[in-house]
């Protein structure tokens, strides 16, 4: 439970090593979640993979070091990768002998196991994560903007309230809800890397180890990812263009001019000039994030949408508790 000073010395991150460490879980699961098994079906793990034995079902350990805290939100599998295959033999060895079946192989000779995990982490995420990773990244993009605003709107209370029914903030101090977890409380001042995922639902998931904590929760639009996009409201296109409408309804996350081109057929350059347009009406706000420009509704354009006879979607599928890896 980090006290207050930790709590409010907090910064957002988003993390392929992360995704692809729930994702794993996830298949690890006695049963698959229903949210999960479309997902599952086509995800592929070798059945002798060292990072199959590494991450545990729900409710076990997983090595710390397979989670080095994420610089930023620019996520990159390749700089991820290098900063595990640099983890100190002595830390591997330490957080093995937390599992209760250590790896043999990685504990004898940690760089030739980092080496060999990290091929696997390449291929896994290749193979189940990449192919939506664009989605993915857009809804974790908007949750982190959701958040970002409740907290310049409502401080550190605002964003810690309601990440997930595991998690409270009471008294200035932040309580995680893992039963199983044995970790210490995270000393004052340590501060807080909260990373939004897609995969880590239903539950929380988190690490004390290290220079920095981090609590892995699930962003709210999770359960919308392998949605189809909503049919497009006829009083809406009657109203400003089948085109435009189509944006909007798509822009219920934060996405690039390229990422709503793919998903509307529309050309960037009409969806720029369409962008324009829906901007200076008030309806469409954009956002500068590292190099990108990101665009998303404003309330108007909620309001609009909700008389048009399109409601946005709801956020949360409500978590239940459950299990961690990290503690």
């Amino acid at each position: 439970m980090p006290s207050a000073p930790a709590a409010t010395r907090i910064r957002f991150a988003v993390s392929c090593l992360w995704e692809v460490l729930a994702a794993v879980r996830v298949l690890r699961a006695p049963g698959v979640p229903a949210l999960y098994r479309d997902w599952a079906g086509r995800a592929h793990l070798p059945a002798d993979s060292l990072l199959g034995a590494l991450v545990a079902p729900p409710g076990g350990y997983a090595p710390d070091f397979l989670t080095p805290p994420p610089t930023g939100l620019a996520a990159d599998l390749s700089t991820e990768l290098a900063t595990l295959r640099a983890t100190p033999p002595e830390v591997v060895r330490v957080h093995l002998d937390l599992m209760p079946a250590p790896v043999a192989g990685l504990y004898a000779d940690p760089s030739a196991g980092l080496s060999r995990l990290s091929d696997e982490i390449e291929a896994f995420w290749h193979t189940a994560v990449a192919p939506t990773w664009p989605r993915i990244k857009s809804l974790l993009d908007a949750e982190i903007h959701y958040r970002a605003r409740r907290l310049a709107g409502e401080g550190t209370a605002g964003v810690l309230a309601d990440l997930h029914p595991q998690v409270t903030w009471h008294n200035g101090t932040l309580h995680i809800n893992q039963p199983h977890c044995a970790a210490a409380d995270v000393p004052t001042g340590a501060g807080l890397i909260l990373i939004p995922s897609i995969f880590v639902w239903p539950t929380v998931l988190s690490v004390s180890a290290g220079p920095v904590p981090q609590l892995a929760y699930p962003a709210r639009a999770a359960a919308t990812l392998w949605e189809a996009s909503p049919a497009v409201p006829d009083a809406l296109t009657a109203l400003i263009g089948r085109s435009r409408a189509r944006m909007l309804v798509e822009l219920s996350a934060l996405l690039s001019t390229t990422d709503l081109s793919h998903r509307t057929g529309i050309t960037p350059g009409g969806v720029s000039q369409h962008l324009t347009t829906l901007r200076a009406a008030g309806l469409v706000t954009t956002h500068r994030q590292g190099r990108s420009l990101l665009n998303t509704r404003t309330p108007a354009a909620e309001a609009l949408m909700a008389a048009t006879g399109n409601q946005p979607p709801s956020f949360p599928v409500e978590p239940s508790a459950g299990g961690h890896i990290h503690g």
